[in-house]
């Protein structure tokens, strides 16, 4: 099984970014750990701040990957072109979000990748990633 993170805009400062909301570990060292933890799994990663790149990416694998846990972060609000690319692929997504997007601004309340995701996973943690790992095993 092979299955790809996705993560959006301001991810890539994970472990220095609002450690309050989102935590003091970084993603590179979380994904090893997963790595770890998933030995069954086939786990690749990508990170990108700008939104063509990662419709791209879903665009990329969206037809050969078994699955995709997309944290698009900020995009998910506001990205109609997001939300029709993961609506455009054949692999399922799951929509994660480190914080509890219902208990801060109402904006975030908003999803234009839910409606097309096989899941919506939020308020965890970093747990998120690995509760979306193991919804596709």
């Amino acid at each position: 099984m092979n299955i790809l993170i996705i993560n959006g805009p301001n991810l890539n400062l994970l472990g220095k970014r609002e450690p309050e909301i989102y935590g003091s570990e970084t993603f590179n060292d979380f994904f090893s750990k997963l790595k770890i933890k998933f030995t069954n799994v086939e786990l690749a990663y990508f990170q990108s701040n700008i939104e063509g790149e990662l419709i791209d990416k879903l665009h990329e694998v969206g037809f050969t990957y078994d699955g995709i846990i997309l944290n698009a972060a900020a995009y998910t609000h506001t990205s109609v072109g997001i939300g029709d690319a993961v609506k455009s692929i054949n692999t399922p997504v799951i929509e994660l979000h480190i914080s509890n997007i219902h208990a801060r601004e109402d904006f975030r309340h908003k999803s234009f990748i839910a409606p097309a995701a096989k899941g919506v996973i939020f308020g965890f943690g970093l747990k998120g990633y690995e509760l979306a790992i193991q919804s596709f095993l």
